[in-house]
């Protein structure tokens, strides 16, 4: 059996539901599969009644087919714990497993996802399926990984049953320990909000305004994350009990509250995600222009899998059209589209790509959500377009195992992505800069990392990117501060936007001058602070000559120290104060910008500061291509990637080699539409 993500192949696979179908389909599925590059097939994630059709009552007879079939046809299997959807006789006898909306009502069985992590009998029925599953098929030679629920908080990242309240004040206790505590951590000195009891607290619940305490909310979006963590750690320590040695445990997806990099860490062998760029296309979607990059705007996503594991596997790409009966409406991919977006998870690090799905569901919600064949069962365009797919990925084979290659890196931590979601003025400024950093390196073809950093973060994991962004680090720690300080002074080159440091790690103002724990870095005072006029329009900032916008909100400056004033403000009523104010430290420099990073502010940081296009003298290419780079020792392997209906015309600089071909190009190359081509050279320097 062929065994992903282990530096040798790039591999390719599909996910499959043999509960959806005839058994006489299934020798004939996995024929057609291993013909068109197939190599491994996702099953049981949601198939919970084919194992234990009624409490307790358990029958392996189904998938001891299947996996017969499987082996007959040399086909490798990932096994999921189908916990993503408990059956209808547990939800009907155990309702308390049900999750509940922030008015407290039940959410009713009917769809997916619809329990809650803190029931204790769900986490007892989720242990034993667990387990008898494992048990059974744990040392099954058909079976190469194991995939934990689907999709962990997707669609439902919210729970407010009574489980949850109940163990919310659990997890506070643990945290807090006194209610006094609790009440100073929270200000609940704020609107008459002061606990006296411990059965006072609760999750959120509906209020007059919709409005909660920010500090009890940004605690319940920890508790959410450590829940989902628990939940998956349950799962894999029974996994590991029984599975062979070699096999690997894996979950799929990033989404909303939810630290995927400690779940990472603590459960999982690596993280996979599902990738979908049709979705940008979706008819509520400009088809034609879109400021976000529209598809492209999924490497984005594809940089945050890569923080977590920097090889990494998709459990889910995009094949067919995305579509429920009851939201969702796109075209299907264009042909092209499919192989295009196969390349972009590849370049981004993905070693093995498995498609969603092979057949489009002829039944349930997802019946418009089509895989790679449609109802009819014939072989089509987008079949025939894998195994085109497959033969390029066998020329690909020497990059296997190779990482991505960033010019320079973008910080993030989970207080302040979370922050960001229920603090509006946090979250406008925070999807402003994340969408113009992305765009700017987009198309300044300047590869990025994210960095997720927390307090336990060394210098090692920073030192390697000449240059970081810390867009918004509206919460601060004194941990962080001094990480940030011992970068900077060993040489890294730090860029600051607006609002840093104004709170503290339970979201609090401290009465403290701005930047607070980062004034002393950034040789910075804030004496005053503004959303931007409406009326006014885009405020700029004067930069040595060169206009940089500065958006949406702006910190009027003033220098501390040995700092400079290198811009400022062009318009309002604080035109002339200094809006960009840098400071060596060390062998480094921070620099402060008080305003947000647009696609035009990003792009002239990284112009100026030497870190744009870091491959022009070895590629020229339009904007509309992306230029990812993997790295393998001295071996380079760059990927070209046409997001256009268009051909395009690129130009490689020196002699490289066409992986696809194995032939030595140069000069003047056509990528036709959505078209991609990958070319291997050796650097020694760099």
């Amino acid at each position: 059996m062929e065994r992903i993500l282990k530096g040798d192949k790039i591999l390719l696979g599909t996910c499959y539901y043999p509960e959806h179908w005839e058994r006489g389909l299934w020798k004939d599925d996995l024929s057609r599969m291993k013909k068109h590059g197939i190599a491994a097939v996702r099953v049981a994630e949601f198939a919970w009644n084919k194992v234990e059709p009624a409490e307790g009552q358990y029958t392996f007879g189904f998938f001891d087919d299947f996996l017969e079939t499987a082996g007959a046809a040399d086909m490798a299997v990932i096994f999921c714990t189908p916990t993503a959807a408990p059956p209808a006789w547990l939800t009907h006898r155990y309702p308390e497993v049900l999750n509940a909306d922030i008015n407290g009502l039940s959410i009713h069985h009917g769809e997916r996802r619809h329990y809650n992590y803190n029931a204790y009998a769900y986490r007892r029925f989720a242990a034993i399926i667990t387990e008898k599953i494992a048990e059974h098929y744990g040392k099954h030679p058909c079976i190469i990984g194991w995939q934990i629920d689907n999709e962990i908080n997707c669609g439902t990242d919210e729970f407010y049953s009574a489980s949850d309240t109940a163990a919310f004040r659990e997890f506070l206790k643990k945290k807090y320990q006194t209610l006094d505590n609790l009440n100073t951590a929270w200000g609940t000195v704020f609107w008459n909000q002061t606990y006296t009891a411990w059965d006072e607290v609760f999750v959120p619940r509906k209020t007059a305004n919709n409005s909660h305490s920010p500090h009890l909310v940004l605690d319940y979006y920890r508790f959410v994350s450590e829940s989902a963590r628990s939940f998956v750690k349950l799962q894999s320590d029974i996994l590991r009990k029984y599975i062979k040695s070699g096999d690997f445990i894996t979950t799929n997806g990033i989404f909303a509250n939810l630290d995927s990099h400690r779940m990472t860490a603590e459960s999982l062998d690596f993280i996979t995600y599902d990738s979908y760029p049709d979705f940008a296309y979706c008819l509520n979607a400009d088809p034609v222009h879109s400021d976000d990059l529209n598809d492209r705007k999924w490497s984005r996503h594809l940089s945050e899998v890569r923080s977590i594991s920097k090889v990494f596997g998709i459990m889910e790409q995009q094949s067919g059209s995305p579509g429920w009966n009851t939201r969702m409406e796109a075209p299907q991919p264009r042909p092209g589209q499919m192989a295009l977006w196969t390349m972009q998870s590849i370049a981004h690090g993905a070693d093995y790509v498995s498609y969603f799905r092979w057949r489009t569901c002829a039944m349930g919600t997802e019946i418009y959500w089509h895989g790679i064949l449609d109802y009819s069962n014939r072989d089509n365009r987008r079949l025939a377009e894998l195994a085109s797919i497959y033969e390029k990925t066998q020329t690909l084979s020497g990059l296997a195992g190779s990482v991505y290659e960033a010019a320079f890196g973008v910080l993030k931590d989970y207080d302040n992505v979370w922050d960001s979601r229920l603090d509006a003025w946090h979250r406008r400024l925070d999807e402003v800069s994340g969408a113009g950093i992305f765009q700017a390196a987009q198309l300044t073809h300047t590869p990025f990392d994210y960095v997720y950093i927390d307090d336990s973060t060394t210098l090692e994991v920073l030192s390697k990117y000449p240059v970081l962004f810390y867009p918004h680090a509206v919460i601060m720690t004194e941990k962080r501060a001094e990480l940030l300080e011992k970068y900077v002074e060993s040489g890294g080159v730090l860029i600051l936007g607006c609002r840093a440091a104004y709170k503290d790690v339970t979201g609090k103002c401290p009465m403290v001058k701005l930047p607070g724990l980062l004034q002393n870095l950034s040789g910075v005072d804030v004496t005053e602070y503004t959303f931007t006029a409406a009326d006014e329009g885009m405020i700029s900032v004067d930069w040595d000559g060169t206009e940089l916008e500065a958006p949406v909100f702006n910190d009027i400056l003033e220098p501390l120290g040995n700092a400079r004033v290198l811009g400022r403000y062009t318009k309002s009523y604080y035109a002339s104060s200094p809006a960009l104010i840098v400071r060596e430290y060390g062998k480094g420099r921070v620099y402060y910008f008080g305003g947000t990073f647009s696609r035009q502010g990003a792009r002239v940081f990284l112009e100026k500061l030497g870190v744009a296009g870091p491959y022009r003298d070895l590629f020229e290419l339009p904007e509309c291509c992306e230029l990812a780079v993997r790295r393998k020792g001295d071996a380079r392997f760059f990927f070209v990637l046409n997001y256009t209906k268009e051909a395009v015309r690129i130009t490689l600089k020196r002699e490289m080699t066409d992986l696809y071909t194995r032939q030595s190009v140069s000069g003047d190359i056509e990528l036709p539409a959505y078209g991609t081509g990958v070319y291997a050279a050796r650097i020694e320097n760099g």
